[in-house]
């Protein structure tokens, strides 16, 4: 087993224990990107919700990272907007290379962009941005998936306006 996977394995029970907290969904979700945020080439880590059950918008939930003006992403629009409309994570090695990318930072180099899905419902997106170029390797996509897997309810409690506790 390669270092980077013992180091995404190394975090999964402080995740696990951040999304079993008795907290608020936003609390959790914040404290999840705080968790990744820790994670060497996670420089930054945020989630978007749709702005409404089947809506067509992201809008920024929690995030942990420099602040970014991309508060609301039509879907198509962007990495994250694409992601959206196809309801497929996206990889992308460099971001340079997209003509559809919308910058966030000019440190950014490459970007991971994984749908959170509440049953068959997509509810919102799991956003990570690296200043490494290619960041993002198949066991980063397999972990962010699980990351995006147990913080659905979470994210869906914010579509729907219920922010838990």
């Amino acid at each position: 087993m390669n270092d980077r996977l013992l180091l995404l394995r190394g975090t999964m029970p402080g995740i696990g224990m951040a999304v079993a907290e008795a907290c608020s969904h936003r609390e959790r979700l914040r404290r999840i990107c705080s968790i990744l945020s820790e994670i060497p080439g996670y420089d930054w880590v945020g989630f978007y919700t749709v702005d409404r059950p089947g809506g067509n918008r992201l809008v920024l939930g929690p995030f942990s990272g420099a602040p970014t003006e991309h508060v609301s992403i039509e879907f198509g629009r962007g990495i994250c907007g694409r992601a959206a409309e196809t309801m497929q994570t996206i990889m992308v090695g460099d971001v340079g290379a997209e003509s559809n990318y919308l910058s966030c930072s000019p440190d950014v180099r490459s970007e991971i962009v994984v749908p959170v899905f509440f049953g068959c419902e997509l509810v919102g997106e799991l956003d990570i941005d690296s200043h490494r170029p290619d960041g993002f390797s198949p066991d980063d996509r397999r972990f962010l998936e699980w990351v995006a897997e147990i913080a659905a309810p979470s994210v869906a409690g914010l579509v729907r306006g219920d922010d838990g506790g």
